[in-house]
């Protein structure tokens, strides 16, 4: 089958760059196509940030249950259907494919199910799936295939002893023991995940502290709960000797010339993300790559002219909503709508519990820096709505310049922290200061209230602490 169409836009990926690429694009006028092997939504939709955040929730739910008395209610009889739960969260991710799918027809986005190459700039041909054998005409193209999970040389991933975060959200047994590999967000996730339900987990981290890009003040917070919770976290150590039986996996800690052994049902590896580019551009098409990534300029163009590229595949942070801003800037500055721009404040965020968010700098990245600041914090302790919610674990703390008192970093541990970091996003994206946040009346009683006596710390002005 050829498709003698010519587009203005063909997009190649469907996750939250390309889908969001092609809707944008379509919603300028354009002629748009988005090429997705899989169904529209990608690793984020269908195998990441969704359907985990469904396990997560059931995890929540069942702990909060668990601990019922605490509020004067009794549950007697309380289990868990382990099949159910992971069933629940495809159903979700089912839903929002749907939801996607329903949007490219809406802004007139044509979907072509297979892979795609880049025979010659301007010339796309799918690969593979229903769509095998179509030839696509465009005059800009933009790629955003995004990247997939890394893996340790000669270890196959079979689903069951051996996994990736995708494997594991479709396990069919839960494991009765684990270690994870990694205790960056994924592996944090899944561990509180797992535990939650009675699976005894190891969280294995080379760094010196799980969660390596967050506050160390804040690791220290989740590293507590997951140890009063029973996960084992091990940090500043190493695996080896991995070797995978029928019906267990053992495996070698190595923390400086200290060696031990363990023995458990699977392996869950969070170590990281590698370029999906096999197969992306044929031997007539030369990108430049920095570091196995696709380099762009700051409009987001490729070394080949029209050829653009955004999310995942041009680097890190490798974040959903950070993917999908570079995708819709990168679309509004090729055909006009404006200026792009490249990405220069960004929160993160960890849906374990306690959850974290952060934005900005960390007290340790200001240190290097020799950059004056100034702290305030406000624990949720102090926060009436915590203590009434019995979500008093955590704090806010906010970091800001000593001489303007402009946000240089936030950093949020405890209940709904991924929720509340949007008003500092917010003050960072308008250069508020911590006086501008101090000065707003937040609603009483709330979380949010925190965000503000964080602020007035600053000044030694909290009021309830």
């Amino acid at each position: 089958m050829v498709n003698e169409s010519k587009y203005d836009l063909v997009v190649i990926g469907g996750g939250p760059a390309g889908y969001a690429a092609a809707i944008r694009a379509g919603q300028l006028g354009k002629k748009v196509a988005c090429v997705e092997m899989e169904r529209p939504g990608g690793t984020c939709l269908n195998w990441g940030c969704i359907p985990s955040k469904a396990l997560l929730k059931s995890a929540e739910l069942y702990s909060k249950i668990s601990h019922s008395e605490e509020f004067g209610i009794s549950v007697s009889g309380l289990e868990y259907d382990f099949p159910k739960i992971i069933s629940r969260s495809r159903s979700v991710a089912d839903n929002m494919a749907k939801g996607i799918g329903f949007l490219f027809k809406k802004n007139k986005v044509d979907h072509f199910v297979g892979t795609a190459q880049v025979m010659v700039p301007g010339m796309i041909e799918v690969k593979d799936g229903s769509d095998k054998g179509t030839i696509l005409s465009t005059e800009k193209t933009l790629i955003a295939t995004g990247c997939k999970a890394r893996t340790l040389p000669d270890l196959e991933v079979d689903g069951t002893r051996i996994m990736t975060s995708r494997e594991a959200l479709v396990m069919k047994h839960q494991p009765k023991s684990i270690v994870i590999v990694g205790a960056g967000a994924i592996g944090a996730e899944f561990a509180y995940f797992l535990n939650a339900f009675g699976t005894k987990v190891t969280l294995v981290e080379m760094m010196d502290q799980i969660l390596p890009v967050e506050d160390t003040e804040v690791a220290k917070v989740v590293q507590r709960s997951f140890s009063q919770s029973g996960i084992d976290c091990r940090v500043s150590t190493k695996v080896d000797g991995i070797k995978v039986q029928k019906n267990s996996v053992t495996l070698d800690l190595l923390k400086g010339d200290n060696k031990e052994t363990l023995k458990v049902d699977s392996l869950l590896l969070a170590i990281g993300v590698v370029p999906n580019l096999q197969g992306l551009l044929s031997a007539k098409v030369k990108l430049d790559l920095d570091g196995g990534y696709i380099d762009v300029n700051d409009e987001y163009e490729t070394s080949v002219k029209n050829i653009y590229a955004a999310g995942d595949i041009i680097g890190p942070p490798w974040l959903a909503h950070v993917a999908t801003y570079e995708a819709v800037q990168a679309v509004q500055g090729m055909f006009g709508h404006g200026k792009a721009q490249r990405v220069k404040h960004f929160p993160g965020c960890t849906y374990c519990l306690p959850q974290v968010a952060s934005i900005g700098k960390t007290e340790k990245d200001l240190k290097e820096e020799g950059t004056p600041y100034k702290t305030g914090k406000f624990p949720f302790q102090a926060s009436g709505k915590a203590v009434a919610s019995n979500t008093a674990e955590g704090f806010v703390k906010l970091l800001v310049g000593e001489q303007y008192g402009e946000v240089l970093g936030a950093h949020i541990v405890g209940a709904d922290a991924t929720e509340m970091i949007a008003e500092y996003c917010l003050a960072v994206q308008l250069e508020a200061t911590a006086e501008d946040i101090h000065g707003t009346i937040h609603a009483h009683p709330t979380m949010s209230e925190a965000m503000m006596e964080a602020a007035a710390s600053v000044f030694g002005e909290a009021i309830h602490i």
